[in-house]
């Protein structure tokens, strides 16, 4: 899958869409990463101010093998637009660019800020904020998540750049 997109093309091209394959995301999420236009397939993690799954996702390959080679993934965390405690920090950014992952987006904060700068890997998020997350191992991984109100489903797919965040039932390029 090619990264030349422009979310402002997408929109304009499926702009009468009212199927629901076609939403774009809130326009309140920050750019964190290394990577500012990403797109790819979504997996999801949800879980509250727990990041035990996030780890868990991160740590794997963030990829798809398929006839035509791998497809880098991005995944979706729903962390219940949390801003108490971050979900993301450059352990997980840097875990995430390591295996792959075209990106992550957060419904919640991210920290250590200047580390997912350098970060090969696609990041956006609420805000960032310091304080860690607890590791309760609570979460559910792979299932429809609302993300600032939009749904989102494992195996849509995501593309992000400067102009904003689109989600996709199917590869739109």
């Amino acid at each position: 899958m090619t990264k030349n997109f422009s979310t402002c093309d997408l929109c304009d091209a499926h702009k009468a869409d009212f199927s629901g394959n076609f939403l774009v995301l809130a326009p309140v999420f920050k750019d964190f990463g290394g990577v500012q236009q990403f797109c790819g397939p979504v997996d999801t993690v949800k879980c509250f101010e727990d990041n035990s799954l996030v780890k868990a996702a991160v740590d794997s390959p963030g990829w798809l093998e398929t006839s035509t080679g791998r497809i880098a993934k991005v995944l979706v965390i729903d962390g219940g637009g949390s801003l108490r405690k971050a979900l993301v920090g450059g352990n997980l950014g840097t875990a995430a660019a390591r295996n792959g992952w075209a990106g992550v987006v957060i419904d919640g904060c991210v920290r250590d800020v200047e580390e997912l700068k350098a970060a090969n890997v696609g990041i956006r998020a609420l805000a960032a904020m310091p304080m860690p997350t607890e590791k309760r191992n609570v979460g559910q991984s792979q299932i429809s998540v609302q993300i600032q109100g939009t749904w989102v489903r494992p195996g849509d797919w995501l593309y992000a750049d400067a102009d904003g965040i689109v989600v996709s039932a199917n590869p739109l390029n």
